[in-house]
């Protein structure tokens, strides 16, 4: 296993002190960059892992924050705090760009080779970012198919990929639809993978606290998901020998 370095990191974003957790990959040189966004609830452990495991691979990944440092495990304070958050996208690019900000800032991170991937929320942030028409390589969301503000799609600079449950309730076939209408009118590069049987937030492993209606875990769709972000990377952005090393 390739040994990697960690670190807290503390920045300003939405009235609040958010901690994201970066993770550098060994080496000293330039390395293609990751941001990770989590799920509504927030930045946890699970969010933690993947930029770790990203970082093995050889990115520089950062999971960022949503609540200051918070995991919301009450689902009423967590819809609270998400709901309007997704309902205004200006809020969500000030999350997104104050963590790109961090990521753009580190030495190992190569500005013009980064990728967004997140998973509800953190999905809708990415793909805000994209319609803002931020310089990414990538982009990736599961089970955050929303559609934005009419016209705004045609700023997505890159290809987009999403991953969604059959069973979803939250993201139900009418909101897949719609997605995909925005992104062919734009004329994106894009993809979506429908996960045969599995729920909301499906790729998240089970938790020892209340969640909303429609969530649940399916191992075998969790892996490939992962794997699918992982050949997503590995097509718009690949990592490449490190000199530094």
């Amino acid at each position: 296993m390739t040994t990697i370095t960690t670190r807290t990191v503390a920045y300003p974003a939405d009235d609040l002190t958010m901690i994201g957790h970066l993770a550098l990959p060994a080496g000293t040189g330039l390395r293609p960059a990751v941001l990770i966004g989590p799920e509504g609830m927030g930045l946890g452990d699970v969010e933690r892992r993947r930029a770790d495991a990203l970082a093995e691979l050889g990115y520089v990944a950062l999971a960022f924050d949503l609540h200051g440092g918070r995991y919301l495990e009450d689902p009423e304070e967590m819809l609270a705090r998400c709901l309007p958050l997704l309902a205004d996208p200006d809020r969500m690019r000030g999350i997104g760009h104050a963590a790109l900000d961090v990521l753009r800032a580190e030495s190992r991170a190569d500005p013009d080779r980064i990728a967004a991937v997140g998973y509800g929320t953190g999905g809708v942030i990415a793909l805000e970012l994209g319609r803002d028409g931020v310089d990414l390589r990538a982009i990736g969301t599961v089970n955050g198919l929303t559609t934005g503000r009419p016209g705004e799609a045609a700023r997505i600079r890159c290809p987009v990929w999403a991953g969604v449950g059959s069973e979803d309730p939250i993201m139900p076939p009418a909101q897949r639809d719609a997605f995909a209408a925005e992104m062919q009118a734009a004329g994106v590069d894009w993809r979506l993978t429908v996960y045969g049987g599995a729920l909301h937030a499906f790729h998240h492993p089970p938790v020892d606290h209340p969640t909303v209606p429609g969530v649940g875990h399916h191992p075998r769709h969790a892996r490939r998901a992962w794997r699918d972000v992982v050949d997503l990377l590995a097509e718009c952005l690949p990592v490449t020998e490190d000199p530094g090393a």
